[in-house]
């Protein structure tokens, strides 16, 4: 927070304060933090960092918020894992996961609900409040406890149970409201002028949040030696994360902890069910059309989303791609990470997955580059997605005949 000179509108750049504003009054267009990046370069080096946390917190300097302790659950600097089973599956040569299944809540959500919810203290906020499709009500009902903070969830009722009995578990004022993700969204927008003491991380305090996504391109840029990778492929919901983990990228660059300007092909994984950005990116719209979701991959079922335009544009820019896949290819593309890496992420990384599979065969994503995937979310949080397709292998009665005659001898030579 000491780095931040205020917000301004991304579309008429008008300038103002830094409160818990999210849109422009003139043109209605969304507010940017503002920073000093000649004082953050001053006071910023890569020993200084290394000195910090291991968490978000180590990136302070960039962030909008300050560290007081109250909610940090120690979201961030989740393992940057090389991938070469999957790589070669996929016919790739250098290949990373983040792996962000191992935040404190089992989602990358942990990063954006630390810095808003600690920028909502500041700003004298009591009670945090979100609209989820799962992952962020988990994440803001936890730090919410945490911080000793009243807090009031939304999600869609017909959310996946792991998702609804994680986020009960926290406390009271969980609320499934019948409709889509974006009938959420417009309640909580709605309840924003209503509740002005709340903060919705997402709504009111969206500004702040989202900020807490460029710690993924903090991370992935210090855990490889303080160079960049040559392609991202983000899962993409809101279009948010994929936008600011851009920026991120950018902003290393403008406080001098990188040698060289990024050029990183920034490339978007949507299911086919909602896949709104991806359809404007395959027929060369300038627009994003709203539609109605229809996958199994609920967290990032998001309509009508809110950075749709600008997430297209990010993957233009720098030469990446958006593309699609079905409900049985993500269910796949599950299975094909947990096989391979030995990490079990939800459908939302499934997503991510298939679409490299699909970027990678098209030539899209390039053997000789250096790519990381970003997997957001654990398994567990959607297991009905896969549980068809997962069991034993056979049940058998407790003899070692029995064993043998289901799986036969050679199970027990030692393969390559």
């Amino acid at each position: 927070m000491e780095f931040v000179t205020g917000l301004r509108c991304r579309e008429c750049g008008r300038a103002y304060p830094a409160e818990a504003l999210h849109v422009c009054e003139f043109c209605f267009g969304p507010l940017e933090v503002d920073y000093d990046y000649d004082a953050i370069a001053a006071a910023t080096t890569r020993e200084s960092v290394a000195a910090g946390p291991l968490s978000v917190w180590r990136y302070a300097n960039l962030l909008p918020a300050r560290n007081d302790g109250a909610v940090d659950l120690g979201a961030g600097f989740t393992p940057l894992v090389r991938a070469d089973r999957l790589a070669a599956e996929l016919g790739l040569g250098e290949l990373w996961i983040k792996n962000d299944t191992v935040n404190p809540t089992g989602s990358f959500k942990d990063r954006v609900v630390a810095v808003a919810l600690a920028r909502a203290r500041e700003l004298g906020f009591k009670v945090a409040a979100c609209a989820s499709t799962g992952n962020l009500a988990n994440s803001v009902a936890a730090h919410a406890a945490r911080a000793g903070m009243r807090h009031v969830v939304f999600v869609p009722a017909d959310l996946e149970a792991g998702k609804i009995v994680m986020t009960s578990v926290y406390g009271p004022h969980l609320v499934a409201v019948e409709g889509s993700y974006d009938d959420v969204n417009r309640l909580c927008a709605e309840l924003t002028s209503e509740q002005p003491t709340w903060a919705f991380v997402n709504v009111n305090l969206r500004t702040y949040y989202a900020e807490g996504s460029k710690t993924l391109a903090f991370e992935t840029a210090e855990q490889l030696g303080w160079q960049t990778p040559d392609h991202v492929v983000v899962p993409v919901g809101s279009g948010s994360q994929l936008t600011k983990i851009a920026k991120g990228f950018d902003e290393l660059w403008k406080v001098g902890l990188l040698d060289e300007q990024p050029h990183v092909r920034v490339s978007g994984a949507q299911a086919a069910g909602c896949a709104p950005i991806a359809t404007a990116f395959t027929e060369h719209h300038d627009y994003v059309r709203p539609v109605k979701p229809d996958t199994i991959a609920k967290s990032i079922a998001i309509g009508n989303p809110a950075d749709g335009w600008y997430a297209l544009d990010v993957v233009r820019k720098s030469g990446g791609a958006l593309a699609a896949v079905t409900d049985e290819e993500l269910v796949e593309g599950m299975r094909l990470l947990a096989r391979t890496e030995g990490i079990f992420a939800e459908t939302a990384a499934g997503v991510t997955i298939a679409t490299l599979a699909k970027l990678a065969a098209a030539g899209v994503v390039r053997s000789e580059e250096r790519v990381v995937a970003y997997v957001t979310g654990h398994g567990l949080k959607t297991i009905e997605s896969v549980a068809h397709k997962a069991g034993p292998t056979v049940t058998i009665p407790p003899t070692l005949e029995a064993f043998n005659a289901a799986l036969g001898p050679d199970l027990y030579e030692e393969k390559p």
